[in-house]
């Protein structure tokens, strides 16, 4: 099998040649699906990640959406420690029957899941096709579920790669099936030695069930880094799906 990397030096070199890239393959950018956290929305989610896109403006264009489960108020005291202040808050799945969720719980609960696969197949759909999928926190845990069903027959779900920031191993027992066997899908997992709300444990614990997943540790809490360090990571992991991405494109333009 060829390695990715031997096949980023093929896209480099014929990239590069004089009169290789047509303007419409220069010109085009990865499409991102956004899948945001608990108790945010598309909305939320976009405002929280301004500087994160805003280095990767040159590469991607990201496409948000809302899960369609609302979570019901924070009691008053809960409310002080939770940084999310919008009133529409959305979650992907409870893992109470009483519409609560806790990345801890370990239940035989998933309420709302399949609704919100529903919303994202429609996503694909409407507004596809894309390259990639964004997910934080519940929605990272969600993504690496949409890596692997992907991978099964007649998926409505097609894209080329994932980034999880904060994900960890959803401990509903119906979510199982999609831990049953290795995730092939290319990632790169984020995670925060600071993180508060999804340990580092939890998120390295996640690795092992993708198959070479790359890393990036960084020293903050339960957010998306944005600064020069992770910043050089994130422009060169894109940059080869974006060459990719340009090779197929010309090859399309010339055939």
């Amino acid at each position: 099998m060829t390695s990715l990397a031997a096949v980023t030096s093929e896209i480099k070199t014929r990239l590069e040649g004089s009169n290789m890239a047509t303007p419409a393959a220069e010109k085009c950018l990865l499409r991102i699906l956004c899948i945001h956290g608990y108790r945010q929305n598309a909305q939320s989610f976009r405002e929280r990640t301004g500087s994160f896109r805003k280095i990767l403006k040159k590469h991607a264009e990201f496409v948000f959406i809302s899960a369609p489960n609302v979570v019901p108020p924070m009691e008053s005291a809960e409310r002080a420690e939770n940084e999310t202040t919008s009133d529409d808050q959305r979650g992907w799945w409870f893992s109470r029957d009483d519409d609560y969720f806790s990345a801890g719980d370990t239940s035989d609960v998933s309420k709302g899941f399949d609704k919100s696969l529903q919303v994202i197949e429609k996503a694909f759909t409407e507004e596809g096709p894309f390259d990639g999928v964004l997910g934080f926190s519940q929605g990272a845990t969600l993504v690496g579920m949409l890596c692997a069903i992907k991978d099964e027959p007649g998926s409505p779900f097609h894209f080329d790669f994932a980034i999880l920031v904060a994900g960890f191993r959803s401990l509903s027992t119906n979510h199982d099936k999609y831990y049953s066997k290795p995730i092939s899908c290319p990632t790169l997992q984020v995670f925060g030695d600071t993180d508060k709300v999804i340990p580092k444990e939890w998120s390295v614990e996640h690795l092992k069930y993708f198959i070479e997943p790359e890393t990036l540790s960084h020293t903050g809490g339960h957010f998306i880094p944005a600064s020069s360090p992770q910043k050089k990571i994130y422009l060169e992991y894109l940059q080869k799906w974006l060459d990719a991405k340009r090779l197929k494109l010309k090859d399309v333009e010339e055939s």
